[in-house]
């Protein structure tokens, strides 16, 4: 029942925080302000139920380090989104017009935000932390980031193909930051960090989503094993590959860290690991 507490809790801020920011998609400035704001009060939540449900401190949203964890997620996600479009502008694929819209990008930002605090609440801070506890960490990290992948079936030009590099690339990645900290901050950051610099700066295809205009009046064109085609750069090799080595390099500092859980220890782990260094 706690496990379900939570992820009802978690699922309703999130359908509610996203209806409402997508319904502003034509007042960039408000749908800001209420992406932040369903962020902020998705995370209060959650702290909320996690404490009411497991009876103890919600140290995975503590507030104790928590801006400076969550900008070194926000930068590793924007260099890493940035690096991905060196890659295709080097190859010819990727082409900047000029100053696309500036408004759309400060929409995006609250659109983003939100999407990103209340996904990783989702997946890693409900349903990865469950799981386990039932199964061990890699077990875990390998049905989650499936999952994660699985649901970016549903966007509107979503491909399978795309659905397992979101699987790879991003849950993979950001579940492995959620290990490596224990604290939900840095895969926020990281996730924040990509989309918006997908979305907001860069002006590319999220997910499939058709997602609008940002700052960049750019396009992306070419062989779709390396642009992604309609589903976007998150479907692209370059991607998946730099998602690998970030999710393997948080896997070796948490594994450094002994913030790795075997089955035979969350067999008899009554809660979840929840340690911070």
């Amino acid at each position: 029942m706690r496990f379900v507490r939570q992820l009802l809790t978690v699922v309703a801020v999130s359908l509610v925080g996203s209806q409402a920011a997508a319904a502003l998609e034509g007042s960039p400035y408000l749908q800001c302000a209420v992406g932040i704001l369903a962020a902020v009060l998705a995370v209060l939540c959650y702290g909320w139920v996690v404490r009411r449900t497991e009876h103890r401190p919600s140290t995975e949203v503590s507030r104790e380090g928590a801006r400076s964890a969550l900008g070194r997620g926000v930068l590793i996600g924007t260099a890493m989104f940035a690096a991905v479009v060196a890659n295709l502008w080097a190859a010819g694929y990727y082409d900047v017009h000029g100053l696309g819209s500036p408004a759309g990008a400060v929409g995006l930002l609250g659109f983003m935000a939100a999407a990103a605090v209340t996904e990783e609440l989702l997946y890693r801070g409900v349903l990865f932390r469950w799981v386990e506890k039932l199964t061990g960490t890699w077990l875990a990290l390998l049905l989650t980031s499936l999952l994660f992948g699985a649901s970016h079936l549903f966007n509107p030009s979503a491909t399978l193909w795309g659905a397992l590099a979101i699987a790879i690339e991003a849950g993979g990645m950001l579940t492995a930051a959620y290990i490596a900290t224990r604290r939900l901050w840095v895969p926020i950051g990281v996730h924040f960090g990509w989309n918006f610099a997908a979305s907001g700066v860069f002006s590319t295809e999220v997910s499939g989503n058709d997602t609008p205009q940002g700052l960049l009046d750019a396009t992306v064109h070419g062989p779709t094993a390396l642009t992604g085609g309609a589903f976007g750069p998150e479907g692209s090799v370059y991607s998946v590959l730099f998602g690998l080595l970030v999710t393997v390099v948080f896997l070796l500092l948490a594994r450094r860290r002994g913030l790795i859980v075997p089955r035979r220890r969350a067999d008899r782990t009554t809660e979840p690991v929840n340690l911070v260094r």
